[in-house]
């Protein structure tokens, strides 16, 4: 009686799952710029092959003996360092699920890398802090696509065409679209930023003005707050520094004033600035 000879391969693989503002947001509590949790919980039943890097199921052929070859490891899509428009996006979809409370900055820094380490280890990935197929993959599943609004929170747009009532003399051109303020002399721009305007209670009028009065240190008579830096051009309206646009970005609005989060370049323009100066206030 002849032996027969019987080939058996197993393939699996275990996955763990493991002019004012506005009142702040969820009562005016501070949080931390990332959320860190350990890695716990029962194993995520969600994760499929077309995730990337997962071990195949399929049964070695009969007769081969060889071992099963390792899945290939997944591919980094971005890490720390890294910048531009796609690690905005990132950001912000961790936002949307509360891993990453800072920014969209467009730059793969530090608190960038924990809040991807920590997403990373709660779903039972390596947890690298890198971005690779697999945690993105994830990440898109758990949120959706980020607006303009969203990927430029904390400002960084860049600025539409000036208007071209801007284009000559010292003007202060103020674009309610791109939610920006160039700084233009003879045409040329000097200096831009970021702002932000009034609540459709409260809104910042529109129109050509000038510049009346500055005032480095005001403080608002009508809301009893601080104004530095500011510029009016339009009865109580003004470009000042806010603190509050700094903190929270474009999720508050001002009392009608232009706000500008950027206190060094505000300064700089507050400096430059004249009585007289023309403001452009458009959509």
């Amino acid at each position: 009686m002849g032996r027969a000879a019987i080939a058996v391969a197993v393939a699996g693989a275990a996955v763990l799952a493991g002019c004012t503002v506005q009142a702040p947001d969820g009562g005016g509590k501070r949080r931390s710029p990332v959320h860190i949790e350990l890695p716990g919980g029962t194993p995520s039943p969600d994760r499929t092959p077309d995730d990337g890097g997962e071990p195949s199921t399929a049964p070695t052929p009969p007769g081969d003996d060889k071992p099963s070859s390792a899945p290939a490891p997944s591919r980094v899509l971005w890490s720390r360092g890294d910048t531009g428009r796609d690690v905005r996006e990132l950001q912000a979809r961790l936002r949307q699920v509360a891993w990453l409370f800072d920014g969209p900055t467009g730059t793969y820094d530090e608190s960038t890398e924990r809040a991807v380490g920590g997403f990373q280890g709660k779903r039972g990935l390596p947890r690298t802090g890198r971005t690779d197929t697999v945690t993105w993959q994830r990440l898109l599943r758990m949120t959706r696509e980020p607006g303009t609004w969203d990927l430029y929170l904390m400002g960084g747009q860049p600025a539409d065409p000036p208007d071209p009532r801007c284009t000559t003399g010292r003007v202060l051109c103020i674009d309610k679209t791109s939610r920006t303020l160039r700084w233009m002399i003879d045409g040329r721009t000097v200096s831009t930023m970021a702002v932000r305007f009034g609540s459709k209670g409260t809104p910042t009028r529109e129109g050509v003005f000038s510049v009346y009065w500055k005032s480095r240190d005001h403080v608002s008579t009508l809301y009893d707050s601080p104004m530095p830096y500011a510029m009016f051009f339009s009865g109580g309206q003004a470009v000042h520094y806010s603190p509050d646009f700094a903190a929270r970005g474009y999720a508050g609005a001002s009392h009608g004033c232009v706000n500008v989060r950027d206190e060094g370049a505000i300064a700089e323009l507050y400096a430059q600035v004249r009585d007289g100066d023309q403001v452009v206030v458009s959509w």
